[in-house]
């Protein structure tokens, strides 16, 4: 059972689909993710709300004590698995370990719950071998580990050969639009593997909130608007709504952040590709064409 859409991905990139019981309502790649399955995990609906309102929303629950998910017990007995894949990293983004925890053993469930909490890029990749480990196919494990670690070394290879005696273009990653965050976690050293230089931003640590007056004085080359929670016409959307209060020579870029940025899962490698394809083109990541399903520019 995965209660986090970037395990779900893992599985499904370790062939383990068919023995996957359960997900979340946020599982949403690949896109047979959530058929024929129990939705184990559910939250509040946002669609219709703005960037400031679900921040603020986000801030009062948490301040009352209120969660943001809600297990479904019952989803959770009649799945009855074996192994539950879960996270502690952030309250806003999933279920609590602990909560998990608390359930399997108050449904007397038998199954292991393993905590996934990589706060960098490479050690997202190593949960990939986490989970194939747990799940008993640790050799399935190590060929895509193999295969995303080499990935990242031919990209690192083409960008500096792209990039020659220059130095690395600075980019900021804007990872929430109202109040303005940086990228946090694995955001700078997927930045780094694109051949850039992540600026404001605190590799490893968390996302942090800054200031438009931050983000001028730093005057990056690029700006990547990578929102928590939205796809790339999201992306776009909020970009065009703070694009005038950027930096004037930066070029902007919406990418989209579920898919590529956020999540830490197999995809940041993808990420790493379309934001080296965008800013030394597409041939330098091996590409016939820009990713623009992935990211588009708008400045």
């Amino acid at each position: 059972m995965s209660l986090l859409p970037s395990t779900t991905e893992i599985i499904f990139d370790l062939g383990l689909a068919d023995d996957l019981l359960g997900v979340t309502f946020e599982c949403n790649f690949p896109p047979a993710a959530r058929v024929g399955r129990e939705i184990v995990v559910g939250g509040m609906d946002t669609k219709h709300l703005t960037p400031l309102e679900i921040d603020e929303l986000v801030r009062r629950r948490l301040v009352a004590g209120d969660e943001l998910y809600r297990l479904d017990e019952d989803a959770l007995s009649r799945c009855d698995p074996d192994l539950i894949l879960s996270q502690d990293l952030c309250r806003v983004c999933a279920v609590p370990s602990g909560d998990v925890d608390e359930a399997v053993a108050r449904l007397k469930c038998h199954a292991n719950v393993l905590q996934i909490d990589p706060q960098t890029l490479d050690e997202v990749i190593d949960s990939v071998q986490t989970v194939a480990d747990a799940a008993g196919v640790p050799e399935r494990g190590r060929r895509l580990v193999e295969s995303l670690r080499g990935r990242l070394a031919d990209l690192a290879t083409s960008t500096d050969r792209a990039r020659g005696d220059r130095a690395r273009p600075t980019v900021f990653v804007l990872e929430w639009v109202d109040p303005p965050y940086v990228g946090g976690h694995w955001v700078p050293d997927v930045v780094r593997a694109a051949g850039a230089e992540p600026v404001l931003a605190i590799p490893g640590g968390r996302s942090v909130p800054t200031d438009w007056d931050a983000i001028v004085t730093i005057d990056p080359d690029h700006i990547i608007i990578a929102p928590c929670g939205y796809d790339l016409a999201g992306a776009m959307e909020q970009a065009r709504a703070i694009i005038d209060r950027l930096p004037a020579r930066a070029s902007v870029w919406a990418i989209d952040a579920d898919a590529v940025v956020v999540r830490p899962g197999p995809r940041l490698v993808e990420g790493a590709e379309a934001i080296a394809s965008a800013l030394f083109g597409p041939d330098v990541a091996g590409l016939s064409a820009l990713p623009e399903r992935v990211i588009q520019r708008l400045r």
